[in-house]
């Protein structure tokens, strides 16, 4: 006896197969406008669908994650199929109703393109969007008690000689990582809760070709009854595959981090390197009672990854700071 799809994977094909239609009878731009934030906006069919993927259970969430995925791009692809055909044709109608002088030369103006950490973080998101999470965002300026407090690290603990940062004259702080979003989302909702949450981050650090004081990182949290290191390992493999285009060798090490235990390291076997790409697991429960959370009863894990070390690896850049001189010879690469 066969088994029924999934409704997500049949409300999926569902959107894909009337996305094909009715962008394939778009007349006009405008229409077609419409029909992009029907579909692919914050609001749109596919955004509804996706937040249903949250309540997937561990074992279906990659495959339909990855449907997603192939939808999204078909319907993107669509749209800018029809996007060129509508403006050619608009060319040309134009082209007829009007009289050039073909002798002057064009006026033209180079376009731009997207910075190689925009383009990193957007391809983060849209990974962890298709796995069923949703983004999260907070301030830059913080205060001491989300920054360290809530997060397990008290005033004489030694983790914060390595998040030595800037503080303001009211004892404000710039945030030196964007794990304060976390506490700030976990005191407004209730589990399950599966965020990610990127950002620009700040510590006092000496410039370098590998240290930066301002740098971004994206963070993830994952809250529910039952969640395990195991579904911390999975979720990160998933992850690092999509990322990276491949299947690659992952390795766990034990490390240690304040606001998580246990905690582990995770490298990933990259053109024939072992290379260090994030530090992750599961939430503390010290930092689950900060927010409200009964430890007994839900379990946590958290990642968090500099957007700027994934650049330099998937684009083979040198120099941090070449990410940050605006030079348009580097940028023209991208």
């Amino acid at each position: 006896m066969s088994l029924s799809p999934h409704p997500i994977e049949t409300a999926l094909k569902t959107l894909a197969a009337k996305a094909e239609n009715s962008i394939e009878q778009t007349t006009t731009l405008e229409d077609l406008e419409q029909l992009r934030v029907n579909y692919l906006g914050k609001k749109g069919e596919l955004s509804q669908i996706l937040r249903e993927m949250g309540k997937l259970s561990p074992e279906e969430r990659p495959r339909l994650g990855a449907i997603a995925n192939e939808v999204k791009e078909l319907v993107q692809s669509l749209l800018e199929s029809r996007r060129e055909s509508l403006n050619n044709a608009q060319i040309k109608a134009k082209l007829a109703a009007e009289t050039l002088d073909v002798t002057l030369p064009a006026l033209s103006r180079p376009l731009g393109r997207i910075h190689p950490l925009n383009s990193t973080v957007d391809r983060m998101i849209d990974i962890f969007v298709g796995l069923g999470y949703s983004i999260a965002t907070g301030p830059q300026v913080e205060t001491d008690y989300y920054n360290f407090e809530a997060l397990n690290i008290p005033a004489d603990h030694p983790a914060r000689d390595m998040q030595d940062t800037f503080f303001l004259s009211d004892g404000r702080l710039l945030r030196t990582h964007t794990s304060p979003v976390q506490i700030r989302y976990m005191e407004s909702h209730e589990p399950p809760i599966r965020i990610v949450a990127p950002g620009r981050v700040y510590r006092r650090d000496t410039v370098d070709a590998t240290h930066s004081a301002v740098f971004h990182q994206v963070e993830l949290l994952a809250v529910d009854r039952g969640l395990t290191f195991t579904d911390l390992k999975g979720t990160i493999k998933e992850f690092l595959k999509q990322m990276f285009g491949a299947d690659l060798p992952v390795k766990f090490r034990a490390s240690y981090f304040p606001f998580t235990e246990p905690s582990a390291e995770v490298d990933v076997q990259w053109k024939g390197k072992w290379l260090e790409v994030m530090g992750c697991g599961m939430v503390d429960p010290n930092v689950l009672k900060a927010v409200g959370y009964d430890p007994q009863i839900y379990t946590g894990f958290a990642a968090g990854f500099g957007v700027e070390r994934f650049a330099m690896v998937l684009h083979e850049i040198d120099d941090i700071r070449r990410c940050y001189n605006s030079d348009i010879r580097f940028l023209r690469q991208f």
